[in-house]
């Protein structure tokens, strides 16, 4: 029972990011039509419906089934070390972010051959909010790895 309550935090980060996501995905899709904006904040912040056939930074276009055993992939290594990871928090954080935002754009290249991007800034490609927290997850893995080896 302990361990079901120390994942508690992993189980519901992962979701919120599966569902937060889709949802804004599915608004996206319904809403406007590929390669259409929606200015938030003039030059700085608008909604750009893009379908996104490769990974981030448009690296392997075209290659979906790749990208999807890469995901199924990540998804497996993140439930294979499951019992490590919920022993500490900001390991939880980390991988529920990557696990949700990759289970989040895995569902997009299985049923669409795409991933739904929309954030768009200007000055960077666009991308979603799955894309964020699988960054911001990795981003927090390195600075917990960094801080073990010393």
């Amino acid at each position: 029972m302990k361990k079901a309550k120390q994942g508690i935090l992993f189980l519901i980060i992962s979701i919120a990011v599966v569902v937060f996501d889709y949802a804004v995905k599915f608004i996206v899709r319904k809403s406007i039509s590929p390669g259409q904006s929606i200015i938030l904040l003039k030059n700085v912040l608008h909604i750009t419906y893009v379908k996104n056939f490769g990974a981030g930074f448009g690296i392997f276009q075209g290659k979906t089934n790749i990208l999807i055993w890469f995901s199924v992939i990540a998804i497996g290594i993140i439930l294979f070390y499951y019992d490590k990871i919920i022993e500490k928090k900001s390991l939880q954080v980390a991988s529920a972010l990557i696990l949700g935002g990759t289970v989040s754009n895995l569902i997009d290249r299985i049923f669409l051959g795409f991933v739904v991007d929309y954030i768009d800034f200007r000055i960077w490609p666009v991308f979603n909010i799955g894309d964020s927290c699988i960054t911001i997850g990795a981003l927090i893995l390195i600075i917990y790895l960094i801080k073990q080896e010393k």
